[in-house]
């Protein structure tokens, strides 16, 4: 019924919205699933057109090592190509093959017909192919070099003495100074950096290879290949992120199994992580932990992030004492993914004392408790894709698309009511009806009403299994069989009736992300943590719904119910023929009856 009332309101949702197409027009496909063959074949990422004798040693230097830490494939002159070799046909390829231009102009750059000549070409692939260029105005204003260019370029040309070290085309020199003069004050007028307003140069270049990072679209962790409502979510974090600058910044994403909270965390990375020559992402804290040097290699892990250099740790005290140590002076970016323990965060740098001012610790857990002792800045609570984009995810992964085929959508309106917006559901679900048949469908739908998918479940049945005693297990199975909708203080009164404790055991299960609190103080929950609790519960006895340790289907109740009155009216017959052949001397010779 669930099933057939959402995916009806979806569907007729979907269909008045289709009729708007600003709101749902086609998608292009994610760039995995471009064409490769259309996308130039790039040598290099960045291109860097520079005055050699005023940079090379100062801002270009650190410029350059900063965009090859990045992994940025980066052409400087003196470094790809060989002195005494002819230069023509090597630096055009090079210039060609590159996809962003960072032009440094500087106090003499306009005196070297070698600059003005790479700059016209780079101004050319500008116009005509649409390549990105970032000028760097470094001891020279724009202005003053527009003004500089108009009044004195051809002195500037005639005093050049290297005008003859490069060749680039057989323009007479009255034609080749007026395009060189055109192409200088059209870099001039582009948005860029003039360094005489910043007083950091490091933090320039910090900026500038963010920018570069940006528009090579150059990741430094993967995300999901269909990020649909990831960029919205990290967005208000990221914001609050660097507008808190002072001191340590803790910040904690929270949610349920399954609700994205990895993947935002990476998206938040990717957008600051040039922002940090020191950084670190440690992925399933939770699950590596358990292992046999769990806590030794995650330790290992951050301190050679960190440090650039392989750590080995021999003990976890020993491992908390170098982090304390050596991270303290560090303005370091670190993410801890998938926290589940006190100790997990001891142990990683999970405070503001073990790391230096500036640092941005980011923790994603399923345990709000965690964030509250740890006293950080701000908790982002993850909250499940609305219709529109959960339709959009499935579709992603169900059709190659950004929207279902008419033909089946009523049944992709099924699916993705019954998924309530998790992300991992409708990925899961999505990739498993691939290329299949409706009847296939229809089938897949029929049996979630009854049996939850394995790889829905197992993810989400993490969080029951992290209870730490009976108790909590005891209250969130019955919340599952019995309460969903029912007043807190109502169940609150039923269970602690029952010796549950539940008081204390609802705070813990709300702050694990297995019950919410709706509304009118109502008891609520998803609807997959629903199914995986009451799967729990049937996993005991599949096909024997009497030996469950609850009840709350109505046929099985029935069943149950009707099957033990049976047994006990044929247990009153086996009786009272046994009395009316032997008389009540039958409690003599058989005991048992009685």
């Amino acid at each position: 019924t669930v099933l057939n009332v959402d995916s009806k309101c979806l569907i007729d949702s979907f269909i008045f919205s289709s009729h708007n197409k600003s709101m749902f027009r086609p998608r292009r496909p994610p760039p995995s699933f471009s064409s490769s063959s259309s996308r130039p074949q790039w040598i290099y990422d960045v291109f860097i057109n520079f005055r050699g004798e005023d940079t090379r040693s100062s801002f270009v230097s650190h410029l350059y090592a900063a965009l090859s830490n990045a992994g940025i494939n980066t052409f400087l002159d003196d470094e790809n190509l060989q002195k005494g070799k002819k230069l023509g046909p090597e630096l055009l390829r090079a210039i060609d093959g590159s996809q962003i231009f960072i032009v440094v102009f500087s106090e003499n750059y306009v005196h070297s017909s070698w600059c003005l000549d790479e700059l016209q070409q780079i101004m050319k692939f500008h116009t005509d192919k649409d390549r990105v260029i970032m000028p760097v105005f470094y001891g020279i204003t724009p202005s003053y070099l527009r003004k500089y260019a108009k009044q004195t370029f051809g002195e500037a040309l005639t005093r050049s003495s290297d005008r003859n070290k490069f060749d680039i085309s057989d323009y007479s020199d009255d034609v080749k100074e007026n395009l060189q003069k055109k192409a200088l004050i059209g870099a001039s007028n582009l948005s860029g950096w003039d360094m005489s307003n910043y007083s950091n140069e490091s933090n320039v270049v910090k900026t500038i290879v963010g920018e570069v990072l940006k528009k090579l679209d150059k990741k430094c962790l993967t995300i999901p290949d269909f990020p649909v409502g990831l960029e919205s979510r990290a967005e208000q974090l990221i914001r609050f992120l660097r507008q808190n600058t002072r001191g340590v910044c803790l910040v904690g994403i929270w949610g349920m199994g399954g609700i994205g909270k990895s993947s935002i965390a990476k998206v938040i990375y990717n957008n600051l992580c040039y922002e940090f020559e020191d950084r670190s992402f440690l992925s399933n804290i939770r699950e590596r932990w358990e292992k046999d040097r769990g806590p030794n290699d995650l330790q290992e892990q951050l301190l050679s992030d960190i440090l650039t250099r392989k750590i080995e740790v021999q003990s976890v005290e020993w491992g908390k004492a170098m982090i304390n140590e050596r991270l303290c002076t560090k303005q370091a970016l670190v993410v801890l993914d998938d926290v589940s323990t006190r100790e997990q965060l001891n142990a990683l740098c999970g405070n503001r004392n073990g790391i230096g001012p500036g640092s941005i610790i980011i923790i994603t857990t399923r345990d709000a408790r965690l964030l509250d002792i740890l006293g950080v800045d701000f908790i982002y609570k993850v909250e499940e894709l609305n219709k529109y984009e959960s339709l959009e995810l499935f579709s992603w992964h169900a059709f190659k698309e950004a929207s279902p085929t008419k033909e089946f959508l009523p049944l992709s309106g099924g699916v993705v009511s019954y998924c309530g917006g998790l992300p991992l559901a409708l990925e899961v679900l999505g990739s498993y009806l691939f290329k299949r048949r409706k009847e296939d469908w229809r089938s897949v739908l029929s049996k979630l009403k009854k049996i939850p998918n394995d790889q829905i479940h197992e993810k989400l049945k993490i969080s029951f299994d992290g209870l730490e005693d009976r108790m909590e297990k005891d209250i969130f199975l019955d919340v599952c069989c019995f309460f969903i909708g029912k007043d807190k203080a109502y169940v609150t009164e039923i269970l602690n009736g029952c010796g549950l404790h539940a008081d204390i055991g609802i705070t813990v299960l709300i702050e694990r992300s297995l019950i919410k609190v709706e509304k009118n103080s109502k008891l609520g929950m998803h609807a997959l943590i629903r199914d995986m609790g009451r799967e729990i519960v049937r996993e005991s006895s599949p096909e024997e719904p009497k030996k469950h340790s609850r009840l709350w289907c109505h046929e099985d109740v029935v069943d149950v119910l009707t099957d033990h009155t049976v047994r006990i009216f044929l247990h009153c017959i086996l009786i009272f023929l046994i009395i009316f052949r032997y008389g009540f001397k039958c409690f003599l010779l058989f005991p048992s009856i009685g």
